[in-house]
């Protein structure tokens, strides 16, 4: 019986080759676009899970500012790695790393700048399980200027050699120079940690460098992790907090709020909210956003898979009306129906795994991780992939096998079957489902592109067109020649304006305690985060001053005891009027004065944040020189700097980046989510117009006599085609009614991520609409215009 079941359901699948690979298509699409959806999320949920101990890894987050502020800090202070370990029993071990540290090394005149380096304590092998393939774990970065490479870095510098034991000369960072040597080598860190890095260095190195910072409460330069025993409970633990602090905190540092809690190494990548981050953080909205598109392809593919089983119904009717009259009953027909809806369900998962695999590497490539076929072809996957497909075959399958079964032998042979208002009505709510969804994917997709425009877009306040930015991570020798250099480097014909300083917009800056003169004439504390520049800075950039003045070199005293903030700053410290705050005295680091000018906000970080209180200093100790080029030849221009750098510092490297692209780095997780969130979107849409096809397709065979009467008749082709679309375009337009307050609720939800955001305009889902009606249109007209153009004795003949 079974083979009989499936001989004929092949038989149907080849006499009806365009129906089949409509169905199977875009089923197996559907189902693509589910597993894909679904490796991309799997992989979001996979962070820092490979670690062996990481249910009992928690990290320190950083409390400041203000009690009603409570900026939240991952990067932080050092003594309180120490402190907690030593007072509280529950913590087995402590690990800190430095902030990440750009490092020039060089191993038999092959040299690098890493960007990638911590400074780290010894026992970061203890509690992280990153394996070592070279050197002892307990000891490797015990002893200053130990260094442990990643196996990738390792080659980098010594190919084939053995590592272990060399030397390399080490520029920069938190330590002085000198060589290091290397104690291990370990594996890459896998791509699914919240934060990675190619090189560790020994804190050793930076203590013995910098020792008193270590005793700092109020200096921010650190990651504190710590691995606890099994019976930790971080409420109760959350709980002796104020009273450790209390103990703690020297006096200086209990004037103004500063407070501490815990994050357990599973919720750093997607749930913690804190910044300054060691590395990178997801969003899990984008994984709920994601999840419900997948879950909408599935049902939108499995809607498409009903109507057209059931716009097939009527060619069928008087195969079940045989089949009935010779015998066979209700329960076989089910059997049957439903064995070639899954023989075609589990035809289309096999080619959606094929899919799948053979766009593995590009679906990487958009989403910067890495796939192999190791994520789909295991038991875990294989299993949940097809066990959703027999799910969506059984739910698919069963509407079709039962509509089918019911069919009354008599009627369908004497040609009087037709479909029931129920069936009607049930398609017509199933396209108009598809289309509610399609419409506010459309309209989704336009909101995201909108407003990632808008990012790209957006005056920022500050000039950011042609400025080439090069860093030289504070080498010793530039900075004792700085001026000689500008003015070197100015002097080429392409360079308009040069200015150095400690960081540029989009890059790494500190933030410094900071005493300000209140109206009341008391110095009151904050935290402002700090730029330090030269005099040509603020012009340079073009940054404007809105009260006061600019740093000069006219002025002596501004190099020594002269600060400039921003409108933020002035407003964070109690100033509702630019001009009342200048001349107010400050102190910070160690430096005395007053502010000499107040700058308008300018975004110096990403659109994501609203622009934040910002100190400027004047200071040469600095880490990158911003040319402002003119030229249109660039490629001529890069080289002719590049030429011009040799001679001036050739024992750097010219390292160099454009401005716009680097401060537009800070976006790359919202482009990936905007090419997914387009690519998914346009593939639902695709398929929703299959069920429509479906539905169109159904629609003109019930018509056919219909359609050949009016012919006969006289009616014209426009008019038949006109007949046949306006039910489709009702449905679509009742679409539009329903897709808009849901598309527009949710993407006002996802909009407040950002600072600084579009308002969704009317014309987003008048834009929509029109899309999905003139899709709808085109879909429909092919079925329209070929049954308006039938000959209408063919389909007559039978009366």
């Amino acid at each position: 019986m079974f083979k009989n079941y499936l001989k004929i359901a092949w038989r149907n699948l080849i006499k009806n080759k365009g129906y089949s690979i409509i169905n199977i298509g875009g089923l197996a699409i559907g189902m693509a676009c589910f597993l894909m959806i679904a490796l991309f999320i799997n992989n979001e949920l996979s962070y820092d899970t490979y670690h062996e101990k990481g249910d009992n890894i928690y990290r320190v987050v950083h409390h400041g500012g203000s009690e009603d502020l409570n900026d939240r800090w991952i990067w932080g202070n050092a003594p309180v790695g120490p402190a907690l370990k030593a007072d509280f029993s529950e913590v087995i071990e402590k690990v800190q790393f430095s902030g990440r540290s750009d490092v020039l090394l060089e191993y038999n005149k092959n040299s690098f700048q890493e960007s990638n380096c911590f400074y780290v304590d010894a026992t970061v092998f203890d509690v992280f399980s990153w394996p070592l393939i070279s050197g002892n774990p307990d000891t490797a970065l015990e002893a200053p200027y130990s260094i442990v490479l990643t196996e990738s870095t390792a080659k980098k510098y010594f190919g084939n050699e053995d590592p272990m034991g060399k030397t390399v000369d080490g520029v920069g960072g938190r330590a002085d120079d000198g060589l290091y040597t290397v104690t291990g080598v370990m594996k890459d860190v896998p791509s699914n940690s919240h934060f990675s890095f190619d090189v560790l260095l020994s804190m050793s190195s930076f203590y013995q460098t910098r020792p008193s910072i270590f005793d700092s409460w109020g200096y921010v330069d650190f990651y504190t992790y710590f691995l606890v025993d099994d019976n930790f409970n971080v409420v109760d633990f959350q709980a002796k907090m104020p009273s450790f602090l209390k103990s703690r905190l020297p006096e200086e540092s209990k004037d103004y709020y500063y407070n501490i809690s815990f994050e357990p190494l599973k919720d750093t990548y997607l749930k913690s909210k804190a910044a300054r981050q060691p590395g990178i953080t997801g969003s899990l909205n984008n994984i709920y956003i994601f999840a419900i598109i997948g879950l909408f392809i599935l049902i939108i593919a499995s809607i498409n898979f009903m109507n057209l089983a059931t716009a097939r119904s009527m060619e069928r009717a008087k195969e079940v009306g045989v089949r009935k009259v010779i015998g066979a009953d209700k329960k076989g027909l089910v059997y049957q129906f439903m064995g070639e809806s899954l023989i075609m369900v589990f035809l289309s998962a096999g080619i959606g795994l094929l899919i799948v695999a053979i766009c593995l590497p590009w679906m990487g490539n958009i989403t910067g991780k890495e796939f192999s076929l190791d994520n789909i072809i295991n038991t875990k996957t294989l299993l949940l992939y097809f066990g959703t497909a027999l799910i969506t075959g059984l739910l698919s399958g069963s509407y079709p096998a039962f509509v089918l079964s019911n069919f009354k032998p008599i009627s369908v042979l004497k040609g009087l079957v037709s479909s029931s208002p129920q069936g009607v009505n049930l398609r017509k709510g199933l396209v108009i489902f598809q289309f509610s969804l399609s419409i506010a994917l459309i309209a989704s997709t336009v909101i995201v592109y909108y407003q990632l425009g808008f990012m790209l877009n957006k005056n920022l306040g500050f000039d950011n067109e042609q400025q080439l930015v090069i860093d030289f991570n504070w080498d010793g020798q530039v900075l004792d020649n700085i001026e000689t250099v500008k003015n070197e480097l100015k002097s080429l014909p392409e360079v308009t304006s040069v200015a150095g300083s400690r960081t540029v917009p989009g890059s790494h800056f500190p933030a410094a305690g900071t005493e300000i003169e209140s109206f009341e004439g008391s110095m009151e504390h904050f935290e402002p985060f700090l730029y330090e520049i030269d005099f040509d800075f603020i012009p340079h950039y073009e940054i404007e001053v809105v009260a006061g003045r600019p740093y000069s070199r006219e002025f002596v005293s501004d190099s020594l005891s002269a600060m400039i903030v921003n409108e933020a700053a002035v407003k964070s410290f109690g100033y509702s009027d630019p001009a009342d705050i200048i001349g107010k005295k400050f102190q910070q680091w160690g430096r005395e004065g007053t502010i000499v000018g107040v700058v308008k906000d300018f975004n110096y970080m990403s659109l994501h944040e609203k622009v934040a209180p910002l100190s400027m200093r004047y200071s040469q100790y600095g880490r990158y020189i911003s040319l402002k080029v003119k030229t249109s030849d660039m490629q001529q221009t890069i080289s002719s700097i590049e030429q011009k750098w040799a001679e001036l510092a050739p024992h750097r490297p010219f390292l160099y980046s454009f401005l716009n692209d680097s401060f537009n780095e800070q976006y790359q997780a919202d482009f990936r989510f905007k090419k997914l969130f387009t690519l998914f979107s346009f593939l639902a849409i695709l398929i929703a117009c299959l069920g429509l096809f479906g539905l169109a397709t159904y629609s003109a065979m019930l018509r056919t006599k219909e359609i050949g009467i009016r012919k006969v008749l006289g009616a014209e082709v426009t008019s038949i085609v006109a007949l046949l679309s306006k039910d489709f375009i009702k449905l679509v337009l009742i679409s539009i009614l329903i897709a808009t307050p849901f598309a527009w609720y949710a993407m006002n939800k996802w909009l407040n991520v950002y600072a600084y955001k579009i308002d969704i305009s009317w014309w987003v889902f008048v834009l929509a609409g029109l899309m999905a009606v003139s899709v709808a249109i085109l879909t429909v007209s092919y079925h329209a215009i070929r049954s308006a153009r039938a000959n209408p004795i063919k389909s007559l003949r039978t009366e």
